[in-house]
């Protein structure tokens, strides 16, 4: 029988957890943390959008240790102090909002130590606090930054075991799915990308050897990583930059997770470098596209995709299974809301906000045309 729901409103089961709709809020770093800890902040950010209709809430990036946040305020995972803190932002949330709640795990790698980006973005002096940073080899993010140190076989066991550790609090605090971060020019992307990786050793040189790590991790989290529970990737499917990651790169490294039982993979792109990015509307689909079509993983396509009816084609079309919105949605926190009203779909609101449904409130089509 076919789903007369619009495609972007139909449910999606991944792994053992279904997922009422294809829409995701993606992880939006907030940069408000404090020592990594999750504030008052988080709470409001995460649970003004849990009530806003999507299928997935995605937390920021969430650092594997103190050294792998990208700036000062950037939320961690690494001690207790930090899993009590998102233990109770998690739970505050459950309380009015039944949306399954994802994490992204991540480590900075060689952007680390940089201010947060209403103070410029830029590296942090000693005298700011700033941290080694640490990278598959000694090169650093931009000319003036900081040079990171290469990662010895003790480091690499190190980051092994934190990636680790933080999967095991998430399931602690009850997250539903976690997705590792090995895009935009952290520290899993730069050994993946031959611009940033240039070790001599098993873990640089050939595509093979750059794809280890990042593959040593999805490995120790997937047998940590309850089978039920989705376990994703971001990844950047190009570096847009000559001699960088292109997508036949992302691909291989695509079929090798697919063997090792990843649920889905987000396909964005660049980080490394000052690449010259074609931006526009939906910009990074057809990597989704490729991506999906050449390694039949179910994928997600991010990236200046704002209108609905965009969003529906692209899921209609099979481009992508899923797609994940982030500025759109701080724009516009009941973006699905308003997505399902123009594609003709049925969406739950929470009892307090149902005077504000179409049905109820005859102020809706002057107000959303």
């Amino acid at each position: 029988m076919i789903d007369p729901a619009p495609a972007l409103f139909r449910p999606i089961t991944l792994s053992g957890l279904k997922l009422a709709n294809r829409i995701v809020i993606a992880p939006m770093c907030q940069y408000s943390a404090r020592d990594g800890v999750a504030q008052p902040w988080h709470l409001q950010h995460l649970g003004s959008l849990a009530v806003g209709g999507a299928g997935l809430l995605m937390t920021e990036a969430t650092a594997v240790e103190p050294e792998g946040r990208i700036t000062l305020g950037c939320l961690g995972l690494y001690n207790d102090e930090t899993e009590e803190a998102l233990a109770r932002t998690i739970a505050g949330i459950r309380s009015f909002s039944a949306t399954p709640i994802g994490m992204q795990i991540s480590h900075a790698g060689r952007k680390a130590a940089s201010h947060v980006p209403w103070e410029g973005g830029g590296p942090l002096t000693a005298a700011e606090g700033a941290w080694q940073p640490s990278a598959p080899s000694p090169l650093a993010n931009l000319d003036g930054w900081q040079t990171p140190e290469a990662l010895d076989e003790a480091g690499l066991e190190r980051i092994k075991a934190a990636f680790v550790a933080t999967a095991r609090r998430a399931l602690r605090i009850g997250i539903d799915l976690l997705e590792l971060h090995g895009a935009h020019g952290y520290l899993l992307h730069t050994f993946l990308s031959p611009l940033s990786n240039q070790r001599t050793d098993r873990y640089g040189g050939s595509r093979e050897n750059r794809l280890r790590l990042p593959l040593e991790v999805f490995d120790a989290v997937r047998a940590l990583w309850p089978a039920d529970k989705p376990l994703g990737v971001r990844v950047s499917a190009t570096d847009w930059l000559d001699g960088g990651l292109t997508i036949a790169d992302t691909i291989a490294f695509g079929h090798e997770l697919k063997a090792r039982g990843v649920d889905y993979v987000c396909v964005s792109s660049g980080g490394i470098g000052r690449p010259r990015i074609p931006v526009g509307e939906g910009y990074q689909v057809p990597l989704a596209r490729q991506f999906r079509a050449e390694t039949g993983i179910a994928t997600r396509a991010v990236g200046m995709i704002v209108d609905a009816d965009h969003a529906e084609r692209i899921v209609a079309d099979g481009d992508a299974d899923m797609v994940a919105f982030a500025r759109a949605v701080i724009d516009n926190p009941r973006w699905p809301w308003h997505a399902a009203a123009r594609l003709g779909a049925k969406l739950a609101y929470p009892p307090q906000y149902e005077r504000g449904a179409p049905a109820l409130w005859p102020g809706f089509g002057v107000a959303h045309g």
